[in-house]
């Protein structure tokens, strides 16, 4: 089957309450995205960015030998491809075609909800990409500005010490094996 274009939206959980971001939960997160989606461009909006339809052919069915047989499958579009808790990153992957949707609806999430708590939120959007990689790239340049601004601001040498110790940390290791990077989805989700 032809390969399904993608786009991976990089976010940040910004929250005034520390609690959120060490509850925050993959399924809490994509429940409060659809949430949003669905309010925003209602169930039209909700469809185009939760499913898509992969693997139509044409076979010989039992209809003779002529007949047209649609096989498709159903498969979750809007996934929650990477959580990080303490650092608040988020990494959601959709299809190519319904990324505005998506984009135009995190705006619209307030809060998300995890162990029978709500907490209040929103998600500011950091980059779209087309790959996990140029994501990743993007991430490391975002927090080594992030690091230089706290620099500026340090108030004592031990601080300004941990930051540029973090700073000099700020790289992207080469994976082991370079083959397909991170195109190469199984489909499980």
């Amino acid at each position: 089957h032809p390969a399904l274009s993608r786009r991976y939206v990089l976010c940040e959980v910004v929250s005034e309450d520390p609690r959120c971001r060490q509850c925050i939960e993959d399924r809490a997160l994509g429940l409060a995205v659809r949430d949003a989606i669905a309010r925003v461009h209602g169930d039209y909006g909700l469809a185009c960015c939760s499913i898509s339809f992969t693997g139509a052919g044409e076979t010989g069915g039992p209809g003779g030998a002529g007949s047209l047989q649609v096989r498709s499958a159903v498969r979750v579009s809007l996934v929650v491809k990477y959580l990080n808790a303490y650092t608040g990153t988020v990494l959601l992957r959709c299809r190519k075609d319904s990324y505005r949707l998506l984009c135009s609806a995190l705006p619209f999430v307030r809060s998300l909800e995890s162990r029978a708590q709500r907490y209040p939120c929103f998600l500011n959007t950091l980059h779209v990409g087309g790959t996990i990689r140029t994501c990743q790239k993007f991430l490391i340049q975002y927090n080594t500005t992030q690091l230089l601004r706290l620099l500026q601001n340090c108030t004592n040498e031990e601080e300004r010490q941990c930051i540029q110790k973090s700073l000099l940390s700020c790289s992207l290791t080469e994976e082991q094996s370079q083959s397909g990077d991170e195109e190469e989805d199984d489909g499980t989700e």
